[in-house]
């Protein structure tokens, strides 16, 4: 999620997504990538090339949604990135008017649409055979947080990109960024909770709903939503369910998200459930997973991440984030508490052994 931006932070945001661009032009250059013609970004309102056969990445100038971009066109994809308002749009154009985004702007389109907006949604994914929905949006209430009312916002936005997704003809798998967090909350205490969470287990949602779990409620109920609209409209859908994403300054990056995510770290710490994942690993197993619907293979609900976060681990997140160490493990080192649970990511890690193009390391 985001936050609402200032001018400063926006402008950097665009300046690294100049740079992953240029770098995108500069590996194509080195493996002679030689692409059959060239073209300028689509924008919104144009015509799309039905030989391109694009995918379409929403919210795709957000931390994680440059990252996805960024994996899709260094392996040859014709991206469609997906910004939610003009100016991002025409910054976006300035650049390209410049000349900055080198050899990328062969498989680099641009358009812009509304992720509450079903009609527009569906505008801009004509043409597109995949969606990745990224789920990562600015909350247009200005709200400093994430709220009980951006996990409504979450519901809604993701309805309306699975029915956008459902709606055009041309797509026809799409991959949902859902998060670790819709998959452990729930009371373990209880005799038949079971020690191992995975692809099949599901967060509680009268137990977010006590403990004021915003973003673990607004990507349960997102994520259960996009099921319930791909059942009913035929969609092929995945759902990836990450650990909290980091990478470089993640924290000032994707603030929200991360400050959102930490709510409850010390319980996740002392139940072995505080997971991290890296964006460009989240980024390659997303792809990973759309490669393999293509072949009829992936399906369902993938849990992704790279580290539990053991006593060490933590006191390098407590630095990045800013946030003090008691805030992310708690008594737990010094009470002795051996973490009761156990996460598992092997169907994830079987799909990636047949793709060498990356791997989140299999810790069940």
């Amino acid at each position: 999620m985001g936050i609402v931006k200032t001018d400063d932070s926006r402008r950097e945001e665009i300046e690294e997504f100049r740079t992953m661009l240029l770098a995108c032009a500069a590996v194509h250059r080195r493996k002679d990538y030689d692409p059959p013609r060239a073209r300028r970004p689509l924008l919104y309102g144009d015509s799309p090339d039905p030989l391109s056969s694009p995918v379409c990445v929403t919210s795709g100038i957000s931390y994680l949604g440059r990252a996805v971009v960024n994996r899709l066109l260094l392996r040859g994809y014709s991206v469609r990135v997906m910004v939610d308002n003009q100016e991002d749009l025409e910054k976006l154009r300035e650049m390209e008017t410049a000349g900055e985004m080198g050899g990328a702007l062969n498989n680099f389109r641009a358009v812009v649409a509304k992720l509450s907006d079903v009609g527009s949604l569906a505008a801009a994914f004509d043409g597109c055979r995949g969606v990745f929905h990224t789920a990562s949006f600015a909350d247009p209430s200005g709200l400093s947080g994430y709220s009980k009312s951006m996990a409504e916002i979450e519901v809604k936005t993701t309805e309306s990109v699975m029915e956008a997704c459902a709606r055009t003809p041309s797509v026809r798998n799409s991959v949902l960024t859902s998060s670790l967090l819709a998959c452990i909350w729930r009371d373990h205490t209880r005799n038949h909770s079971s020690p191992i969470i995975n692809h099949e287990s599901w967060s509680d949602e009268p137990y977010c709903l006590r403990n004021k779990l915003w973003y673990a409620l607004g990507k349960l109920r997102a994520e259960r939503a996009a099921w319930r609209i791909a059942k009913e409209r035929g969609l092929r859908l995945t759902a990836i369910c990450p650990g909290l994403i980091t990478g470089p300054e993640f924290c000032n990056r994707n603030p929200t998200a991360t400050i959102a995510y930490l709510k409850g770290a010390k319980e996740m710490y002392a139940l072995g459930l505080l997971a991290t994942v890296d964006a460009m690993k989240l980024a390659d197993a997303h792809v990973s997973v759309f490669e393999e619907m293509g072949e009829s293979e992936a399906s369902g609900r993938y849990i992704c991440y790279d580290h539990v976060v053991d006593e060490e681990k933590a006191d390098k997140l407590a630095r990045q984030s800013g946030m003090p160490i008691d805030r992310i493990r708690g008594e737990a080192v010094t009470a002795g508490i051996r973490p009761q649970l156990k996460l598992s990511n092997r169907k994830l890690s079987y799909l990636l052994m047949r793709n060498s193009s990356g791997s989140c390391r299999d810790e069940s």
